[in-house]
């Protein structure tokens, strides 16, 4: 078992299925040694989308249960692209989309649950580089959407 798959189970994570995309583009793309991920959703696979702004429909601590739920979506994507996560050098970038209301504020907070997975996944790596921004509207409703640059081995 390597390293970082036994750190998932040391922390009782199990990751999803790799999500599909749903439109005309592929999850990961590879160049030199970085990885690029595709923005993903707060979905689980054969359940119905999680969709709502936040601050009208999710509080600022539901939105980062979302961000959470993105990023083992992004986990599972790295993993079904390189087949072994120990071949992650480091999360580079994490951009954080935040579908929210005018007056909301809390768009860090909210892509904490995603930075906070990763630094809880890969302890060693160091912190990545982050921008978390609000948005009028994400596609399908979503209320968070997440991408990522990955440096890989």
């Amino acid at each position: 078992m390597s390293k970082t798959a036994a750190r998932l189970a040391a922390l009782g994570i199990v990751l999803p299925p790799a999500p599909q995309p749903i439109g005309l583009f592929i999850p990961a793309v590879r160049t030199g040694n970085l990885l690029f991920l595709s923005g993903l959703a707060p979905a689980v696979a054969g359940e119905p989308p999680i969709t709502g702004k936040v601050g009208a429909d999710f509080s600022a601590e539901q939105a980062q249960v979302h961000a959470r739920m993105v990023g083992l979506n992004l986990l599972a994507v790295m993993l079904a692209e390189l087949g072994d996560l120990d071949r992650v050098a480091r999360v580079v970038k994490v951009l954080g989309l935040v579908n929210a209301t005018p007056d909301f504020t809390r768009h860090p907070f909210v892509i904490d649950g995603c930075s906070t997975l990763f630094a809880e996944v890969f302890p060693d790596l160091g912190p990545h580089a982050r921008t978390s921004m609000g948005t009028g509207s994400l596609p399908n409703n979503i209320p968070v959407e997440i991408e990522a640059i990955i440096e890989i081995l």
